[in-house]
């Protein structure tokens, strides 16, 4: 790959514009084969960046075949996420066997320790009674694969907690749009400023495109992952772990994702987001005790809910901005 020329390595592999961009080298002449052009960069310029020839190219190397890894990720036509229950805590046998179809939203509530988190892992395990609960985790009903369940390949899971830092030294825009070239996306510039669009939508406060990650606050940063995970990740299964302290419109956030046909589970003690889902897994002593399906009294309450926390949030809102209330 080190002997294309540089346009010919854009046109076959458009992400890898990112590999220069991010590095801060300048392309002046694309005809030049990539060796050449890393061979003719000044030694004062590597220096700087710490590197040497060698090293340079050995990390173009790595950048390509970390991206072309990511591009091979088939996408799965996912329909339906089976949980077939096992034992909790005490080892009495959960009687569950829950059927969870794309499009829907299954909200996981109970004490603190009770076992959410537990439960989110196993989905994200792809458990096959392997895990301390013994519960196995069917896909479109059948066992899956064995290389889907230990393979970045077969990406079925995308995971957001309340606690979410960045370490990679670019800023919004460069990562939104390396992860979209990654995904081959057509017009990758187009989808990353949608990202960062519907993720200032979700955010407390708003961000630029050239804001460092490592800048993000908390609140900004999930509310990137969120968008981030609704418009380009191609996992079909969402598991959201307790995001009501994570500072962001969680009410719009599960909008986004439901708009994108995706199987979504929510472990949380918020009774607005518990409301929300199709379903309500009730966990006890680290099994589920109940599955409560949202009546429509139930979703009478959660207008009432939804008013209250409009109130709340522009209390909120106004309290930040510097206003007295009277």
């Amino acid at each position: 790959m080190e002997n294309l020329t540089i346009a010919e390595l854009l046109s076959s592999y458009p992400y890898a514009y990112d590999f220069f961009d991010v590095n801060g080298l300048s392309i002046e002449n694309k005809e030049q084969t990539v060796i050449d052009y890393i061979n003719n960069l000044p030694y004062l310029f590597l220096e700087d960046m710490g590197m040497d020839y060698e090293g340079l190219l050995k990390h173009f190397k790595a950048f390509m075949s970390s991206m072309q890894k990511l591009n091979q990720e088939t996408k799965l036509e996912i329909q339906s996420l089976t949980i077939i229950g096992g034992t909790d805590k005490s080892g009495q046998r959960e009687q569950t066997e829950l059927v969870i179809k794309k499009g829907e939203i299954i909200c996981i509530v109970g004490p603190t320790g009770s076992g959410k988190s537990r439960l989110l892992a196993d989905i994200e395990w792809m458990a096959q009674k392997d895990t301390p609960t013994g519960r196995q985790i069917l896909i479109n009903g059948s066992v899956p694969p064995e290389n889907w369940r230990f393979s970045i390949e077969h990406n079925l899971v995308a995971q957001l907690s309340q606690n979410m830092n960045f370490v990679m030294d670019i800023n919004v825009e460069d990562f939104v749009r390396l992860h979209a070239y990654s995904r081959m996306s057509e017009n990758a510039s187009e989808k990353a400023e949608s990202v960062i669009k519907y993720a200032n939508e979700l955010a407390g406060e708003s961000f630029e495109p050239n804001t460092p990650l490592t800048a993000l606050s908390g609140g900004q940063a999930r509310a990137l992952m969120v968008a981030d995970t609704a418009l380009l990740s191609s996992s079909p299964i969402v598991l959201i772990d307790e995001i009501e302290n994570a500072g962001i419109n969680r009410v719009e956030a599960l909008k986004l994702l439901i708009n994108q046909n995706k199987i979504v589970l929510i472990a949380t003690h918020d009774p607005l987001l518990a409301l929300t889902g199709n379903k309500r897994l009730i966990i006890k002593n680290g099994g589920i005790s109940q599955i409560i399906e949202t009546s429509e009294t139930e979703k009478m309450h959660l207008n009432k809910i939804i008013e209250l926390d409009n109130i709340l949030m522009n209390y909120r809102e106004r309290i930040r901005k510097g206003e007295i209330l009277i």
